[in-house]
């Protein structure tokens, strides 16, 4: 059946958000060194991770295994996001001062406005609500068995032991370098503010997060980014009510703030990656459409494994990516390397 379009309205999409904080930075060094099976992941070498922990008191290092057992950092990212706090102890006195109910009701993660009432039954403790909320989340890997620690965790148990562990990791790790700290996370919030006029919403989150592409949802106005330093170079994506939130890796620039010199890596990337004959012809194939590896080798006439190479480099540097089985070119990651550069250039 053929459809004729009359309406003017365009899609819709969402706004954008950012703010930064030294308490993302706490809750989400808390959740790195407690993830054990990613650690190796992380930019910051296993050694790193293990010095902090031979540094750290015993009572600490016990709230960590607590926290490794039960998730409680997603505990802290839900706290956090319900006001704009200015320091921990603002922070520590907010959770001393919760209701039982309420704070049971902040921790458990956000799954649908749909889902909020059978949220609210479940925080305060009806076990048909948290058998249901735990099969809504039963995908996750590790929702079920944290909504079920959540929701029959004695809270005020659980209030003193955020306390503890949030406030232990900022005396022992990140007070000895907060300024240092606080003037990163400032600087790349101030560098993707500048940015943010320039791009497009969707255009924006795909540079700010280094390549995803996250198209509107229903029901998601905002996209909330909080640059993060400890996690890299992990994004870390969370849902609140009407809200898509990225904890997002800090640009290279950032980190080193009174240099004015230091590019992007993600620029330095795409640049390099175009910077070969090979790897522009096949740019400009996947400019014209779609393909798999073998129309790429077929077209080029040159074996499917330098094929594979190049198209792996033009994937690391976020400019193709591969679904089903089809090569695409990142169009977005394109046009906005001329902005990339303006702001290099202008920095």
């Amino acid at each position: 059946m053929e459809v004729l379009n009359l309406t003017s309205r365009k899609r819709e999409t969402y706004q954008i958000q950012l703010t930064y904080s030294i308490l993302w930075e706490c809750a989400l060094g808390i959740a790195a060194i407690t993830n054990t099976p990613i650690i190796n992941t992380l930019e910051r070498p296993v050694d790193y991770w293990q010095g902090i922990k031979k540094s750290l008191p015993i009572e600490l290092l016990e709230d960590l295994d607590y926290v490794e057992q039960n998730n409680t950092w997603k505990a802290l990212l839900q706290l956090l996001h319900k006001k704009d706090f200015l320091n921990i102890s603002e922070f520590t006195s907010y959770i001393y001062e919760l209701a039982i109910a309420d704070l049971k009701f902040i921790c458990l993660p956000f799954v649908g406005n749909k889902y909020n009432e059978l949220r609210e039954k479940a925080s305060l403790g009806d076990d048909s609500s948290i058998t249901k909320m735990k099969e809504v989340t039963s995908s996750n890997p590790f929702f079920p068995r944290y909504i079920e620690f959540i929701c029959n965790a004695n809270g005020e148990q659980l209030k003193e032991h955020l306390i503890r562990v949030i406030t232990g990791w900022y005396e022992e790790v990140i007070k000895k370098d907060l300024e240092h700290i606080q003037l990163i996370l400032q600087t790349d919030y101030e560098m993707k503010n500048k940015m943010k006029s320039n791009m497009s919403s969707e255009e924006f989150v795909e540079w700010a997060t280094g390549g995803i592409a996250y198209l509107p949802e229903p029901s998601v106005n905002n996209v909330l980014l909080i640059p993060q330093y400890i996690y890299r170079p992990w994004n870390i994506e969370a849902d609140i009510e009407g809200t898509k939130v990225f904890y997002y890796p800090i640009a290279n620039e950032s980190i080193t703030p009174n240099d004015r010199f230091t590019p992007n890596n993600f620029l330095v990337l795409k640049h390099k990656a175009l910077g070969d004959e090979v790897r522009l012809r096949i740019v400009k194939m996947l400019f014209e459409q779609d393909r798999t590896l073998q129309d790429i080798t077929e077209q080029l006439n040159i074996g499917k494994s330098t094929i594979h190479h190049h198209l792996k480099i033009l994937r690391a540097a976020k400019l193709v990516e591969i679904s089903d089985a089809k090569y695409s070119l990142k169009r977005k990651a394109v046009e906005m390397l001329s902005k990339e550069l303006d702001l290099y250039f202008d920095q």
